[in-house]
């Protein structure tokens, strides 16, 4: 699968996801730290990568734009954890939800939950 590494994760993240065959680049290989949201979820559209960040305000752009690309992979309550266990998480949780982000949704993991939301996300 191919990712985008939001700047909220360390740069190890993409390392390890490409060290497990995995196509991964961080936003700060395209010198994006300071970009804004709009800009990070523009490039992963435009390079059909899945955006994995911590940053819950990437759902929101996507209600607000009825998009129904890029996918967006959240980790959450993971906060002081090393970028090896971020990854575990990513990785054993990756088969049960390809479907879903190669199709287009926003899936969040935490430590006990899988979460997953179909894109375009439409009022209720």
């Amino acid at each position: 699968m191919r990712f985008l590494v939001d700047n909220n994760l360390s740069p190890l993240v993409a390392t390890y996801l490409n060290d497990a065959g995995h196509e991964a680049v961080h936003v700060r290989d395209y010198d994006m730290r300071a970009a804004s949201d709009t800009i990070v979820l523009a490039r992963a559209d435009a390079e059909n990568r899945v955006l994995l960040s911590a940053d819950t305000d990437f759902g929101g752009l996507l209600a607000q734009q009825r998009a129904e690309k890029p996918s967006v992979l959240l980790i959450r309550r993971l906060a002081g954890r090393r970028a090896t266990a971020q990854v575990s998480i990513v990785l054993d949780n990756l088969a049960a939800v390809t479907a879903d982000l190669e199709a287009g949704a926003i899936v969040v993991l935490t430590d006990t939950a899988i979460r997953i939301r179909r894109l375009p996300v439409l009022p209720r």
